[in-house]
């Protein structure tokens, strides 16, 4: 049998999920917590093997939780089932030790399959949460567009205000160069004004 704790802070959804993993002959459902510090405490007296944990709770949230609990009993799988999805909840959730992340409007079949499959070891992601995540890496792993040493001249005067005659006559060169330049740099940062050129180069620290 698989023990689950269910922790989320809605008494009919909970009460849902109990009553979906109820219809599976190999899940028990040892415990029900109302947030996530009584998840945490519930999960140290229980001993589950899987926590089932929504992510947005009182007293203390689900990636919070699921930190305190897997320090505790690193044995314990945790899988996340919330209607959250945001890159941030996602990363945070999965940093801190959940072994799945499925989304609660997923089918039944597919969220007890879940419980199962992390309870064996497995990890398991909602598709869009995996398209999603595949995404955030490829951006973290882009390399920074290069500017030409002229582009990031006419870029730190834009930082600074300077209008496009204001350029042309700071670098001796033409207003038409001057724009471009621009052009060019909104190509290769993929932006479409000024403010977010700027900007978006001071994230990359090319200024």
């Amino acid at each position: 049998m698989i023990r689950v704790l269910v922790a989320d802070d809605h008494p009919i959804v909970r009460g849902g999920i109990v009553g979906l993993l109820g219809t599976a002959d190999d899940i028990e459902v040892v415990g029900e917590a109302a947030d996530g510090a009584a998840a945490v405490l519930l999960a140290a007296e229980l001993r589950p093997d899987l926590v089932l944990m929504d992510l947005r709770m009182p007293q203390l949230d689900g990636a919070a939780a699921t930190a305190q609990i897997l320090a505790h009993n690193p044995d314990t799988r945790v899988l996340v089932l919330t209607t959250y999805e945001t890159d941030d909840q996602i990363l945070g959730a999965i940093a801190a030790g959940a072994s799945g992340y499925l989304l609660k409007a997923a089918p039944q079949a597919e969220i007890i399959e879940g419980v199962r499959s992390v309870a064996g070891g497995q990890t398991v992601l909602a598709p869009v949460i995996a398209a999603r995540l595949v995404q955030r890496v490829r951006a973290d792993a882009a390399p920074a567009p290069r500017l030409s040493a002229r582009e990031l001249q006419v870029l730190r005067l834009v930082a600074t205000g300077e209008s496009n005659p204001q350029i042309a006559r700071s670098l001796f060169i033409g207003e038409a160069t001057v724009k471009t330049h621009l052009l060019h740099v909104f190509e290769k940062l993929g932006v479409s004004d000024r403010t977010r050129a700027v900007t978006l180069a001071m994230e990359l620290r090319l200024l």
